[in-house]
């Protein structure tokens, strides 16, 4: 059986002068399938360029999910969407929207 999945749209709800933006760029409307709004989030951070895949070092553990625009919810609001625009049905991940993945800077020139 195939898991349940809505569609979220995360919307950017912070002015594009915000301080809270310079430690992420914003992406812009982001469209994912997932199971919760609180898992809206994690699938839209999961689609971001993480320390671990590049020849960077991490300011906290080994990861960057923690820091994604996605899950500041004073930068980012997450909003079911019931238009019927996107399938329901299909694997959890990002469906529309474009997630940026110049948001970490390699060390390697």
């Amino acid at each position: 059986m195939q898991e349940k999945l809505k569609i979220y749209r995360l919307v950017p709800n912070a002015a594009s002068d915000d301080p809270n933006w310079q430690n992420s760029p914003p992406h812009g409307e982001v469209v994912v399938r997932a199971r919760t709004a609180g898992d809206a989030r994690l699938v839209a951070s999961a689609a971001e360029l993480d320390f671990t895949e590049i020849d960077a070092s991490p300011s906290e553990g080994n990861s960057t999910e923690m820091a994604s625009a996605f899950r500041n919810e004073k930068l980012y609001t997450v909003i079911e969407d019931g238009s019927g625009r996107y399938e329901a049905e299909g694997p959890r991940g990002v469906v529309a929207g474009r997630v940026r993945t110049d948001n970490l800077i390699s060390t390697q020139l």
